[in-house]
């Protein structure tokens, strides 16, 4: 095996196992909730989820930044500086995630009228987003700790981060769902132990002092908080563009066709969770090998590692699309939902999972550019992709097509991306790979 496979190997393989036993447990807290709980709590689900792919989205702004200002002076040799950033990183998600939790917490009953809860959704909104919001902090802290753990040649220690978290929240789930008939409030305490005790193995690197990268005092230097926030932002903006898009999906959906519609949307996007675990993961394992040859100037290996993301992003995306057409009745029925919800999902489904072929793609570029210094290329894709696209398209389609076309939004609003993806791409490398 080369160096090139071996990298892909210790880079990309664990993060793709990783985000896929990470969205796993969101499937099964779907699972759970539509078993134990009941076809609306789905629904009161999908409905909270804009807040919490929200929070996510915020943190990438610190985690995001931080690894990739890392990863580049890593590539330069330059450790202290690395170890500068990775600590400004960690405190500004610190600060952000106590914000956040304060947010989450006092304001429930406003952000649940904010989500767009009628009356058969509003309690269980409101229950599931209030303890959602307690764990946010170690929630936040795991995340970033498991970016800048995986860039500091330690993947396979997220992994098992990851996939130890996922086992205590199937039995999280279990237990307060069933015996204790906590009903969504208890899916979301499961998901917030379980995200803690993530965070507890993965500081296991940082306490052993096993890698490049050290907790350490420092003296807070703003302008590298400005320079991480900014390396971040393209990522940050990226990753708005599903809330809104669920948020934007909820809404025309209340109203063209109600909440049954919601419940199989929901159902949708528990599968969908899983599909772009594969291309998030592919994306996120290649950012470290992104910007540490961009770091080092190797522009050849660059381009090999680019293409080869293409490439698996692609194939795994058909792959999955053809799955889904295949054994999409039996995936849906895993969620328990009832007999209308059902056939609404698997009706459905075909028209919606296309679209992951141009969203596998459009990950892959993302990461490419922001990982690179182009974070002008990358704001401007993903305001696009996250505030125009979308939203024009989810809000115009139906309303043009009727309200069946709403299925077909995320594959058209993926395609218009896509191209402008391509044309930003070929436009910042018309004259090869710019060294900054």
């Amino acid at each position: 095996m080369n160096s090139r496979s071996k990298n892909l190997t210790k880079y990309v393989l664990p993060t793709v196992i990783g985000n896929c036993c990470f969205f796993l447990f969101t499937i099964i807290d779907g699972i759970f909730v539509g078993h134990g709980v009941g076809t609306d709590a789905l629904g009161a689900v999908n409905l909270v989820m804009p807040f919490v792919m929200t929070v996510n989205a915020l943190f990438m702004l610190t985690t995001i930044g931080g690894i990739t200002v890392t990863a580049i002076r890593l590539g330069r040799g330059d450790h202290a500086g690395a170890n500068q950033a990775f600590m400004h990183s960690l405190t500004g998600t610190l600060a952000l995630a106590i914000l956040l939790c304060l947010a989450g917490t006092l304001l429930s009953t406003p952000l649940t009228r904010l989500l767009g809860a009628d009356n058969t959704y509003f309690d269980m909104v409101r229950d599931y987003l209030f303890w959602y919001s307690l764990f946010i902090i170690p929630s936040g802290l795991s995340v970033t700790l498991q970016g800048f753990c995986r860039n500091d040649g330690a993947p396979v220690l997220v992994s098992a981060a990851v996939i130890v978290s996922t086992v205590c929240n199937i039995f999280g789930d279990w237990l307060f769902v069933f015996p204790l008939n906590m009903g969504l409030k208890g899916a979301a305490i499961a998901t917030g132990i379980s995200q803690t005790i993530a965070l507890g193995v993965v500081l296991l690197h940082y306490i052993k002092k096993s890698g490049r990268l050290q907790f350490h005092s420092f003296h807070p230097d703003f302008s590298l908080y400005r320079k991480i926030a900014g390396r971040g932002l393209p990522e940050t903006v990226a990753q708005f563009a599903t809330p809104i898009a669920t948020l934007c999906t909820n809404h025309v959906l209340l109203i063209y066709l109600g909440s049954i519609a919601v419940n199989a949307y929901s159902i949708i996007c528990y599968v969908a969770s899983f599909s772009v675990a594969i291309f998030f993961g592919t994306a996120g394992g290649l950012q470290p090998l992104f910007g540490q040859n961009y770091g080092a100037k190797n522009e050849k290996e660059l381009k090999f590692y680019f293409h080869a993301g293409v490439v698996i992003n692609l194939v795994s995306s058909v792959l999955i699309t053809i799955l889904l057409f295949f054994v999409g009745d039996t995936v849906c029925a895993l969620f328990g939902a009832d007999t209308e919800t059902l056939r609404c999902t698997v009706e459905n489904m075909p028209y919606y999972s296309w679209g992951f072929i141009l969203a596998s793609l459009n990950t892959l570029i993302s990461a490419y550019l922001y990982s690179t210094k182009r974070t002008k290329e990358a704001l401007t894709l993903n305001v696009c992709r996250s505030f125009l696209c979308n939203t024009l398209v989810i809000l115009a389609l139906p309303a043009v097509f009727g309200a069946s076309a709403v299925w077909l939004t995320f594959g058209v609003y993926e395609t218009l991306t896509l191209g402008i993806a391509y044309a930003l791409y070929r436009y910042s490398e018309r004259n090869g790979v710019v060294f900054r």
